[in-house]
């Protein structure tokens, strides 16, 4: 029925238009500027393209949630009185190429203008300013007024600073926006950071709450995606699709974490899990990197939260961090080293990914369970990417970028802005320590310690050697003896070589050839 609609609204569309806007699909903020008043001279431009579904492999709920969510916006914009033309994947007319389609559609409208707001992605942005270039309209790039910082504040801001350490931003952001600030200026509760109240495992009580995001049929654009030959993995769930459609959805989502988990959130944000695959999470970032959300009103809520007495401060700190911290943060990283942060490799690894990757059939439960969540939703919360998978990627030297693609293509939240400095540079280390002053690795203590994944599984946590020890202890000493030159001296590892320097000898041996005889055996663990 939409696609229908689509269709008869876009025959009734083909008249000349002076101005042609791009909407790209992370660009779904019906509350824009532009959107504010309708003007006939005015054709919103949203397109499917194989480019977009192409550069990586993508997890197929991805791109259901996009498309999805791009068709509802387009209907969206007709109901505001909007002159709108959608292209679908499967147009006669479609290019499948964001700029070729854009040529052709002016020389329809005969357009004498074109604007678009600017991309989040390195690869879009340069692709638009380098095309509009050429071009004999007019053409114009504007802000999308989504985020905090502007693209160049963190470089400003680390300008001449060896390491770019989020917490000095961090505190800039809450005294620039006042958030979580007492009347004096000071931060609330007398420190910044509460980071080491939410390291609590989850005990099975209180429950998580239930899922709140609405359930969609989306398999229209399932049978859609298998039609064109789109290459996608993980499960589509194309009947029981949860991502939101829309900003009142999205709204809707916000209202539930607040009123049902931003309570439990610090508390158990570290843990994870076989029972469970959301915990107290708000999994707004889908919404929130498509633009239906603004950050600044979803902190604001959290904030409203705590000073209302319904959330904890440490809860509320800890939500606002990832936001208006380590986000716009992670966004200043990637806008001040690209081109060319993508190709860094420091510590040299290579090895490819296994393929349980694609799979999860793998022995090691925690792995098992991490992964294959993240193909059965297409998301996992931040420590089953960082301390789960993202760990064992380090330990065991598996190749980063090959690593950044999976990450890239298989979480619904993912796109190349957050995602990059996330898996390069915090988890993996391939940018020589830019962002983290230490690598983020562990053995298999923290997992056992912060999830239930080790109960049940076929090697032994405790165990360093033998068939039935867990792959990650000995590969953790091995990563680092390997890569004693890197770390050696670096003081928050200081208890981890003193160690290893108790270990030389036969002990030190042993683990090295377990942890190669693991690396030689990826597939098969």
């Amino acid at each position: 029925e939409q696609a229908e609609q689509v269709e008869q609204a876009e025959q009734v569309m083909a008249g000349r238009a002076q101005t042609l806007r791009l909407v790209l699909g992370d660009q779904l903020n019906p509350e824009y500027k532009w959107f504010q008043t309708a003007d006939a001279g005015i054709v919103y431009v949203l397109m499917e393209v194989r480019q977009e579904t192409d550069y990586v492999r993508h997890h197929a709920q991805k791109i259901i949630a996009i498309f999805a969510a791009m068709r509802d916006f387009a209907c969206q914009l007709r109901e505001m009185g909007h002159r709108v033309r959608y292209v679908a994947l499967d147009d006669p007319s479609n290019r499948q190429s964001i700029t070729e389609n854009l040529a052709a559609l002016i020389q329809h409208y005969e357009a004498q203008a074109l604007e678009w707001q600017s991309p989040d992605e390195w690869r879009l942005d340069t692709q638009l300013r380098t095309w509009a270039a050429a071009q004999l309209v007019t053409t114009q790039e504007v802000d999308s007024g989504h985020f905090l910082t502007g693209r160049d504040e963190v470089a400003r801001i680390f300008s001449g600073r060896k390491q770019w350490l989020m917490e000095h931003f961090y505190r800039n952001m809450r005294r620039r926006y006042a958030l979580l600030m007492d009347s004096g200026g000071k931060p609330e509760g007398g420190q910044w950071n509460f980071d080491a109240d939410n390291r609590k495992p989850w005990p099975g009580d209180p429950p998580e709450p239930p899922d709140a995001r609405p359930l969609h049929d989306h398999r229209a654009i399932w049978e859609l995606l298998q039609r064109c030959g789109v290459d996608s993995f993980g499960d589509p769930q194309a009947t029981q699709f949860r991502w939101p459609l829309n900003r009142r959805e999205a709204l809707l989502c916000l209202d539930a974490f607040i009123e049902k988990a931003l309570p439990q959130f610090g508390d158990f944000e570290d843990a994870m899990s076989s029972k469970s695959q959301r915990l107290f999470h708000s999994l707004l970032s889908f919404a929130l990197n498509v633009k239906m959300l603004s950050p600044l009103e979803v902190v604001r809520r959290a904030e409203d939260a705590y000073r209302g007495g319904h959330a904890p401060l440490a809860a509320v700190e800890g939500f606002i961090r990832q936001i208006a911290g380590w986000r716009e943060y992670v966004r200043g990283i990637y806008w001040a080293h690209m081109p060319g942060y993508d190709a860094h490799n420091a510590l040299s690894h290579t090895t490819p990914l296994p393929p349980w990757f694609w799979s999860a059939e793998t022995r090691m439960r925690c792995m098992q369970h991490a992964v294959g969540q993240s193909l059965q939703t297409a998301h996992a919360h931040h420590i089953q990417r960082l301390m789960v998978i993202g760990n064992f990627a380090l330990l065991a030297g598996l190749d980063p970028h090959a690593l950044h693609r999976w990450y890239l293509g298989v979480y619904v939240d993912a796109f190349e802005w957050v995602e990059l400095p996330n898996t390069l540079g915090m988890s993996q280390r391939a940018d020589g320590g830019l962002i983290a002053t230490k690598p983020y690795v562990s053995s298999a203590a923290y997992i056992n310690r912060m999830s239930d994944y080790c109960k049940g599984c076929a090697y032994d946590h405790k165990q360093k050697l033998g068939a039935d020890a867990c792959p990650f202890n000995a590969l953790y000493w091995d990563f680092f003896a390997r890569h004693e030159a890197e770390f050696g001296k670096n003081a928050r590892l200081g208890m981890v070589y003193r160690q290893l320097k108790k270990m030389q000898g036969p002990q030190l041996e042993a683990l090295r050839e377990q942890a190669a005889t693991a690396v030689a055996n990826l597939a098969n663990l």
